[in-house]
C-alpha cells in the first residue's frame, strides 16, 4: 500500500490483484469501516461478494451511523458527523455507490449538488442569556500567548505529546477564548483530551481556521446519515452478494504470532447463544472493527432518564482478547477505563409536534425550519449553560418518516458532573423531557410554558453512552494497533481505534482511510490511497490560518514573537514586490 497525490490515479481502475479469486474475507463490525472495506474488496480487488462475511453485533449494519424510528420511543439520532470537501477517501468510495432516490447518479453526485444548492452557514454559533447571540460571536478571541501555544503545539513532535492531556499543553487564556468553545465543541474535545489528537485536528484543519464560528466548511447529507449514507451502501453489498450475519458476537481471532508473522487462524463468534467456530487459512482475511464510541448505549424516555448501567460491551471485550495475545495489538484499557467524569456522555433526540418552538428557532438560526434548507448548520453552542449544552437541526425532514408538522433536534452536554440552570439535576439524572425542558429555557421559551412543551408538545429520547469521548483519551505510541500490524498476513483493523498516519478520529475519513489502506495493503491492489489533504504543508493556508486566528488583523498588528523577528530580520522592504508580498497580501496580512 502506497499513497498518492493528485487525480492522476484518483480515477483510475486497478488491475486485479494477483490471487484475488481465492480469498474470502471475514469482516468483523457492519460500521462504516466494515461496509467501505467490502465495497474496496469487491470494486478494486475484484473479489466476488458472495466470499465476503459481515458480523455484526446488533440486528442492523451502520454501527455509530445511526438515525432510526424506533416503534416505542420515536425518532433517535445519538450523534452526527460533519463532512468537508477534502475527505479523499470518504468521496472516493460514494463516487461508487449509486443514489436510492436516482440509480442513474452516486450518492456523491447527489450529496455534491444538494450542498451546491443549499450551502451551509451558520447566522449564530453561540449564544447565551437565554437565547441572544453571543456578544462577540465570530471572532475567535485568542490572546498573543495562546496563539504562540497553538503554535508551538502545531511544531511539536507526537513522540512528546504521549499521554499528555491538552490542558498540560496550554493556559488559562486559551481556555477562555471563543476558539477553544468553538473547538470543543465542534470536535466534542474536553481539556483532559489528547494533546496529540489536538495536534492533529489542526494540522489537519488548518485550512478551516477562518470558519469555525460560521461552518460554511461543513457539508450535511439530506437526510440522517443512515439513511442518506449508509442504506445505499448495504443495498449495493447486497446487490453484490455480500453475506451480512447480525445479531452474531464475535469473542476473539485466534492468532497465530510466532516467526515474525502475524497469522489469523481462528474466528471464536456466538450466533443464537450458541458458540462457533470458523477456521482460517492465510487466503481468509480478516478485518476487526476494535472498540466502539456507542457500544453500550442506553436509552430512556420523555418520563425516564437513560440507565447508567452498562457492561463493557463485545467490542471492547473482543480487543481485550486480542490484545492478551501480541503488545502490537494495541492497549484497549486506555481508552475505555479511567474515563473522566467531567464529559459528554448524553444526547437526547427531540421531536418537536408543532410549532410552538419554531420562532425561538428563528431567531437563532435566522432559518425556517420547514424551508427545507440546513437549519443551524452545525451545533449552535449555549455558552452559558452548566452543562455547555449545545443543538443542532439539521435539514428537516430528517427522517423520510417524520410528518409534516414535526421538527428533529439533537442536544448533548459537555459536561456530566453539573447541575443544569433550570433542571437543577445532572445531565445523566434527567429525563426526556427534562432535557427538552433545559433546551427550551436556554433558547429563550417563557418558563411558564416550558413544561406544556417539554410533556404535552415533545417527545424527547435521552441516550446515555459511555465510551463517546473515548477515541480523544491521553494516548501513547502503540496504544491503538497499527491498521496492518507488521508481519500480518490476513489480519487488519479497521476504525477510528486502528493508528493511520496524519489523519484525524472521530471522523467518516477516517474510518473509511483505515478500510481502504487494510484492503489495499492485505490484497496487494496496485492503486494509491489518496493521501490525508496536505493543507498544513501548503503556505497560503499556513498565512491565512496566521491572520484568522488573530481575528483579521495586519501583520503589523499582531504580537507573535517568531513574526517579529522575522520582520526585524528581514524587513518588509525586502518582500516588496515579491511573491511573497503577493502571498501576504492574498492572505490579507499586508
Amino acid at each position: 500500500m502506497y499513497h498518492s497525490n493528485g487525480n492522476y490515479e484518483a480515477f483510475a481502475n486497478p488491475m486485479p490483484p494477483a490471487d484475488a479469486a481465492k480469498k474470502s474475507a471475514y469482516i468483523v463490525g457492519g460500521g462504516l469501516a466494515g461496509l467501505a472495506a467490502a465495497v474496496f474488496m469487491i470494486r478494486d480487488g475484484k473479489m466476488r461478494g458472495n466470499k465476503i462475511h459481515i458480523f455484526e453485533e446488533l440486528p442492523i449494519a451502520g454501527g455509530s451511523m445511526d438515525g432510526i424510528k424506533n416503534p416505542q420511543r420515536g425518532f433517535i439520532i445519538r450523534g452526527g458527523r460533519e463532512m468537508e470537501a477534502h475527505f479523499e477517501t470518504l468521496w472516493d468510495l460514494f463516487r461508487s455507490i449509486p443514489s436510492l432516490e436516482n440509480p442513474d447518479v452516486s450518492v456523491l453526485d447527489e450529496f455534491y449538488w444538494l450542498n451546491k444548492s443549499d450551502p451551509s452557514f451558520s447566522h449564530c454559533r453561540a449564544i447565551e442569556r437565554r437565547g441572544h447571540r453571543m456578544r462577540d460571536d465570530g471572532k475567535l478571541t485568542l490572546s498573543p500567548t495562546a496563539v504562540r501555544e497553538l503554535i508551538d503545539l502545531a511544531l511539536m513532535p507526537e513522540e512528546k505529546l504521549q499521554d499528555v492531556q491538552i490542558d498540560q499543553v496550554f493556559g488559562k487564556e486559551f481556555f477562555e477564548s471563543n476558539f477553544w468553545l468553538y473547538w470543543a465543541t465542534m470536535f466534542a474535545f474536553e481539556p483532559w483530551s489528547s494533546a496529540m489528537e489536538m495536534r492533529r485536528y489542526i494540522l489537519r484543519f488548518i485550512h478551516h481556521v477562518g470558519k469555525l464560528a460560521d461552518m460554511s466548511a461543513l457539508k450535511f447529507t439530506k437526510y440522517n446519515q443512515y439513511e442518506s449514507l449508509i442504506t445505499p451502501l448495504v443495498r449495493w453489498l447486497e446487490s453484490h452478494g455480500v453475506k451480512f450475519h447480525f445479531d452474531t458476537t464475535i469473542t476473539n481471532i485466534r492468532v497465530n504470532c510466532k516467526q515474525n508473522k502475524k497469522v489469523a487462524q481462528k474466528i471464536e463468534l456466538i450466533k443464537n447463544g450458541r458458540r462457533r467456530e470458523i477456521k482460517l487459512t492465510p487466503d481468509d482475511l480478516v478485518f476487526v472493527t476494535n472498540g466502539s464510541i456507542t457500544e453500550s448505549t442506553t436509552y430512556g424516555d420523555n418520563d425516564t432518564p437513560a440507565s447508567q448501567e452498562h457492561e463493557l460491551g463485545a467490542s471492547w471485550q473482543l480487543w481485550k482478547n486480542m490484545a492478551a495475545q501480541c503488545d502490537e495489538f494495541g492497549h484497549p484499557e486506555k481508552f475505555c477505563e479511567n474515563i473522566p467524569d467531567a464529559n459528554w456522555v448524553i444526547s437526547a433526540t427531540i421531536t418537536l409536534t408543532d410549532d410552538t418552538v419554531v420562532p425561538y428557532i428563528e431567531k437563532i438560526c435566522k432559518k425556517n425550519p420547514h424551508s427545507g434548507s440546513i437549519v443551524s448548520s452545525g451545533p449552535v453552542t449555549i455558552k452559558d449553560s452548566n452543562w455547555l449544552y449545545g443543538f443542532s437541526i439539521s435539514r428537516q425532514p430528517h427522517f423520510r418518516a417524520q410528518k409534516s408538522n414535526e421538527i428533529v433536534v439533537w442536544t448533548y452536554g459537555l459536561l456530566s458532573d453539573t447541575l443544569g440552570n433550570y433542571v437543577k439535576k445532572k445531565i445523566t439524572e434527567c429525563t426526556g423531557a427534562e432535557l427538552c425542558a433545559e433546551w427550551l429555557y436556554h433558547i429563550g421559551v417563557p418558563e411558564s410554558q416550558i413544561a406544556d412543551i417539554a410533556h404535552n408538545r415533545s417527545s424527547t429520547v435521552p441516550s446515555h453512552m459511555p465510551y463517546i469521548t473515548t477515541y480523544f483519551m491521553p494516548r501513547a505510541i502503540g496504544d491503538r494497533p497499527r491498521v496492518v500490524p507488521n508481519g500480518s498476513v490476513n489480519l487488519a483493523f479497521i476504525g477510528n481505534y486502528a493508528e493511520t498516519e496524519r489523519d484525524t478520529v472521530f471522523t467518516t475519513e477516517y474510518s473509511v482511510r483505515t478500510a481502504m489502506e487494510a484492503v489495499y495493503t492485505l490484497l496487494n491492489i496496485a492503486r494509491g490511497v489518496p493521501e490525508v489533504f496536505d493543507s498544513c504543508f501548503d503556505i497560503r493556508m499556513l498565512l491565512q490560518s496566521v491572520y484568522y486566528l488573530n481575528d483579521c488583523k495586519k501583520l503589523r498588528e499582531i504580537d507573535v514573537p517568531w513574526v517579529m523577528k522575522l520582520l526585524e530580520k528581514q524587513g518588509m522592504k525586502h518582500v516588496h514586490g515579491t511573491y511573497l508580498e503577493q502571498l501576504l497580501r492574498d492572505a490579507k496580512l499586508i
